[in-house]
């Protein structure tokens, strides 16, 4: 018998299309993502897993649905959309389990150890609240985590309290190759850290450096922000450069690779040339002096990620092995709120900004799909 039981809350893509349908084209369906007609593709429950994502290997699972399944010690024994084709593909997938329309009934009446929300942006915080409220264990959601600093509070905060993690988004973080770089960096291998620098948006989509600060952050200043997309995202397009509590700097940087971290004796860097690799570089000794020497990575390379690395982590939590998951709530908090403040300072002319903020209604708008 099976130690937990667990549910899915929004049986679109990460929820539960990637691993029956091949892609919808990009746009197609705009502005329809709270509506209930909204397009479905033709669904194939004997389809062959997995084969979807060119950064997943054969194997590996892509929705919250099939990863929560694919594992020995959880009973998938929910789904819940508003869509009938969703949710008739679920229940022919997954068996005997129960069909809901309605997130907080199947809250509720199932009460769930695990609960992935994998729902429109906007209707995540709550259902965590609810999620909590009703017993859950373990929560994942899909990212962006939340629109308000607001929102952001409440989800860790009643996590926090019930003492329940929070993995919000499956992102590279997740991967085991991350925490051996935290290792690494705690034993020393490239000396004190000097800086961070990472590439593209601060905050709510894909934040791997929020993963290794160690101190809270004090301030930012932010320039060269743009106008809101057409598609209604208002994300932060610009540079920047954040100061943490401890002294820790991070660069926003248009060209950067997705992150590096440079330090006194050494330097790692992690997607460098577009490519998802970890590379390790330090001060050597040698006849002609201290010299810079490219070393072999020490541990798995970040060759896939997604839902299964999200699970595992929340799982691990349960087990005792983790105190939070890498890409916990509480941290993609913190580069929400960096982000946020970034778009201030910028639209300010580049002043300095204080953390935290103190209009905890300030928030982000994302692509129309989010």
């Amino acid at each position: 018998m099976a130690k937990y039981r667990a549910g899915v809350i929004g049986l679109g893509w990460m929820g539960l299309l990637y691993d029956m349908a091949g892609r919808l084209p990009y746009r197609l369906g705009i502005d329809t993502a709270d509506s209930i007609d909204r397009p479905t593709p033709e669904l194939n429950v004997h389809r062959q897993f997995y084969l979807h994502e060119r950064h997943l290997p054969k194997g590996t699972p892509s929705s919250y649905s099939e990863a929560l399944y694919d594992r020995p010690e959880i009973d998938l024994v929910a789904g819940c959309d508003r869509d009938p084709p969703r949710l008739q593909a679920f229940g022919d997938r997954y068996g005997d389990v129960a069909l809901y329309t309605d997130g907080a009934e199947m809250l509720e009446k199932e009460k769930l150890d695990i609960v992935a929300i994998a729902t429109n942006t906007k209707s995540r915080p709550e259902l965590v609240r609810l999620a909590v409220e009703n017993g859950a264990k373990a929560v994942v959601t899909d990212k962006p985590m939340c629109h308000t600093l607001a929102e952001a509070d409440l989800m860790v905060g009643v996590c926090r309290d019930a003492g329940v993690p929070l993995n919000c988004g499956a992102i590279s973080t997740t991967h085991p190759s991350f925490a051996k770089a935290r290792e690494l960096l705690e034993s020393g291998v490239i000396g004190d850290v000097v800086s961070m620098e990472t590439s593209g948006r601060p905050g709510a989509q894909h934040q791997n450096w929020s993963y290794f600060l160690d101190s809270a952050p004090a301030w930012v200043v932010g320039t060269a922000d743009k106008p809101p997309l057409e598609t209604g995202s208002s994300e932060f397009k610009g540079q920047g450069l954040l100061v943490c509590e401890d002294g820790t700097i991070v660069h926003f940087r248009e060209g950067a690779p997705m992150l590096r971290i440079s330090g006194t004796a050494g330097e790692m860097v992690h997607g460098h040339a577009n490519l998802r690799e970890w590379t390790l570089s330090q001060d050597i000794d040698t006849v002609g002096g201290v010299k810079r020497v490219d070393m072999p990575w020490p541990g798995p390379q970040t060759d896939s990620y997604g839902t299964t690395y999200s699970v595992a982590d929340v799982m691990d939590c349960l087990d005792g092995k983790l105190d939070e998951p890498k890409n916990s709530g509480r941290r993609v908090a913190v580069a929400i709120e960096v982000e946020i403040a970034l778009k201030v300072s910028s639209a300010n002319g580049g002043q300095r900004v204080d953390l935290p903020l103190e209009d905890r209604s300030l928030g982000l708008e994302y692509e129309w799909w989010r």
